[in-house]
């Protein structure tokens, strides 16, 4: 089964006094295209969950984000004291010497100056990261499940447009006796312009030949188109990252529809090819997506 690109996946949990939140999200890319958001606590690690996403998702732009909530009561942001003690005395000083007296809120504003608060330097603890390293692993199991739901109903739309396209050669076949008929029409009228000449030329003769047999013939097209859809079947069907393959026998497909529009020479068969070409788009967008 196909897998889509497109996904999201998220894992929570309270590690310690923290709580710890994981989101993935994914979309089509043509390589793996990862974007991560992290604490500067957990920044050691951001190779380590690069590597995680890479060999599990493969391909896709992904991004990838890592929260964390201070449960416990103690913080590590500080009330720089001694430095905000520095400040209120400068303001004082300076409050007595203009004669302005102090607003309510000289606290606040004093909390705001540089170095107010500290931050106090945390350590990663490992324990802890085993346990993210984990809630990682459960967000990623998640976002494939979404991606291989999302693939069901992928691989259901690219099957109806590409039996759409099958279908649509034996119409064209229909019209073809008749399309015979007018080439053959054709070929005599040009047989007789050449008979009326007073010097026959062979050679000219063998090149209308050779260029009408060419021009319209539509059996190869035909059984090559048929072995395209039946070769892009069977990769759906083997599933895995398929995506880049079903892109290329996309574009095979093409070739033969677009010869076979460009030797039909007939008004219904060359509206049966459009069909083809509008079935061929809508497989070539939703193939982009497949993983």
């Amino acid at each position: 089964m196909i897998h889509s690109m497109t996904g999201y996946g998220k894992a929570e949990k309270e590690i310690g006094t923290k709580k710890i939140t994981i989101e993935v999200k994914s979309l089509n890319s043509k390589q793996m295209d990862i974007n991560t958001r992290i604490p500067s606590l957990y920044k050691a690690k951001d190779i380590q969950i690069r590597k995680m996403i890479s060999e599990k998702l493969l391909r896709g732009k992904v991004e990838f984000n890592l929260y964390y909530e201070n449960l416990g009561e103690e913080s590590s942001t500080k009330i720089n004291t001694p430095i905000v003690k520095s400040y209120y005395d400068q303001v004082v000083a300076l409050s007595d010497e203009i004669d302005v007296p102090l607003s309510s809120d000289i606290l606040r504003s004093l909390l705001q100056l540089p170095d107010a608060l500290k931050t106090e330097h945390q350590e990663l603890d490992e324990q802890e990261w085993n346990e993210i390293e984990k809630l990682i692993k459960v967000a990623l199991e998640e976002i494939t499940d979404f991606r291989i739901q999302e693939g069901v109903a992928l691989d259901k739309d690219i099957r109806s447009n590409v039996e759409q396209i099958r279908s649509l050669i034996p119409v064209v076949e229909q019209f073809e006796q008749e399309r015979i008929k007018v080439v053959r029409e054709r070929l005599t009228e040009h047989i007789e312009e050449l008979s009326k000449v007073d010097k026959f030329d062979a050679n000219r003769f063998e090149q209308e030949m050779i260029y009408y047999i060419e021009k319209f013939d539509i059996n190869e097209e035909k059984v090559r188109l048929r072995n395209h859809c039946t070769y892009f079947d069977n990769t759906l069907k083997a599933g895995g990252a398929a995506g880049k393959k079903l892109g290329f026998i996309s574009q095979e497909i093409g070739r033969e529809i677009n010869t076979l529009g460009s030797k039909a020479n007939h008004a219904e068969i060359q509206k049966n090819v459009i069909l083809m070409k509008d079935a061929l788009e809508k497989i070539k967008e939703q193939v982009l997506n497949v993983l």
